[in-house]
C-alpha cells in the first residue's frame, strides 16, 4: 500500500511541477522573439546603437523562464529519489518564489506608482506586454490561479511523499537469485557410500558364520 501511494505522490508531484516548467519554457520562448525583434530593430534604426547588451526586460524573461526550468528539474529529480532531504529542498525553493510572487503582487496591486521604480526600457516591449495582459486580463488571472494552485499542491505533495519516506530496498531479490545456491549447503543430507554399506553387511555376515 505505501509503494502505491509512494507512486501517486511522485506522479502527481511531476505533473504539479510540469506546470512551472512550461511556464518557464514560454517565457524563454518570448524572450527569444523579444530577442529577435530587438536585434531588427537595431539594424533598422540608429537610435539602438548605444544598446549593445539585451535590455533588462529581455534579460528578465529569459532568467526568469531558465530559472523556472531549473526548479522543475530539481522537483523531478526530487520525485524519482524521494529523498528527504531533496524533498525539503524543493519545498523550500517554492516557499520562497511563492513569497516572491506574494510581495510582487502586493506591489503592484497597493502601489499606483510601481512602473517608476523600474529601469528605462529602450525596446518598449514592457509597455506591450503591459497593454497585452490587460486586454486579456480574465484569462491571464487564470493562468496565474493555476500557478499558484500548482505551487501549494507541489509543497503539500512534497511533504507528504517525505513523511512517507524513500523506497526501502530488500534483499528478496538476492535471495532468490542465490537461493539454489545455498539450498543444498543447508539441507545438505549426507548419504553413506556404497563401499561403506557393502563393508559393513559383509563383516555382518562373517559375525554370523
Amino acid at each position: 500500500m505505501a509503494k502505491i501511494a509512494r507512486v501517486l505522490l511522485q506522479s502527481l508531484l511531476k505533473a504539479m511541477n510540469s506546470i512551472l516548467g512550461l511556464l518557464g519554457i514560454a517565457l524563454i520562448l518570448y524572450g527569444l522573439w523579444m530577442v529577435r525583434v530587438w536585434e531588427r530593430d537595431m539594424d533598422s534604426s540608429s537610435s539602438f546603437d548605444q544598446y549593445t547588451i539585451a535590455p533588462w526586460v529581455i534579460c528578465t524573461f529569459i532568467g526568469a523562464g531558465v530559472t523556472l526550468c531549473i526548479i522543475t528539474g530539481i522537483g523531478h529529480l526530487a520525485a524519482n529519489c524521494g529523498s528527504g532531504c531533496c524533498l525539503s529542498c524543493y519545498a523550500l525553493i517554492i516557499c520562497m518564489l511563492l513569497l516572491l510572487e506574494t510581495a510582487m503582487a502586493a506591489d503592484i496591486l497597493l502601489n499606483s506608482d510601481w512602473e517608476k521604480d523600474l529601469p528605462y526600457d529602450p525596446t518598449g516591449k514592457f509597455n506591450d506586454f503591459r497593454d497585452f495582459v490587460e486586454s486579456n486580463f480574465d484569462m491571464f488571472k487564470w493562468i496565474g490561479l493555476l500557478i499558484i494552485l500548482a505551487q501549494g499542491f507541489s509543497i503539500l505533495l512534497a511533504t507528504a511523499l517525505r513523511s512517507i519516506g524513500p523506497e526501502q530496498v530488500s534483499n528478496c531479490d538476492s535471495d532468490e537469485e542465490y537461493a539454489p545456491t545455498r539450498v543444498p549447503l543447508m539441507n545438505h543430507i549426507v548419504q553413506p557410500s556404497e563401499y561403506i554399506v557393502g563393508a559393513k553387511n559383509s563383516s555382518n555376515w562373517n559375525l554370523n558364520k
